[in-house]
């Protein structure tokens, strides 16, 4: 008796299946990152940047010690330094969150079929 092949549809339809609980599984986890945050301080705390997993910027404070009519450019310095380490963890963050759903996949590699 010979031996039936599996229809040939089975393995796409159970790998679009998979695609689709990726996708879901992924919104769930971005919109997770908005509700979690990241902070960043620089300066020995003189500067402190606060971002949303997603990498917005949510707040800014800065020590009155820091404010220096005479020194502007290094309460500039430091305020950059301090947001782009706050957007470097929530950086961090996303990969670690999204890792975990697509477990290691190359979205990319994908050519957005995902988003």
């Amino acid at each position: 008796m010979a031996k039936q092949k599996p229809a040939q549809g089975g393995g796409m339809n159970q790998m679009m299946r998979q695609m689709q609980r990726m996708q879901a599984d992924m919104a769930a986890v971005q919109e997770a990152l908005e509700a979690e945050t990241v902070e960043a301080s620089v300066g020995g705390g003189m500067v402190t940047a606060t971002a949303t997993g997603s990498g917005q910027i949510q707040r800014i404070s800065i020590s009155p010690d820091v404010v220096d009519p005479e020194d502007v450019e290094m309460l500039e310095d430091l305020v950059v330094a301090a947001v782009t380490e706050a957007l470097r963890a929530a950086q961090e963050l996303q990969t670690q969150k999204m890792g975990a759903v697509t477990g290691g996949l190359d979205l990319g590699a994908l050519g957005g079929m995902l988003g």
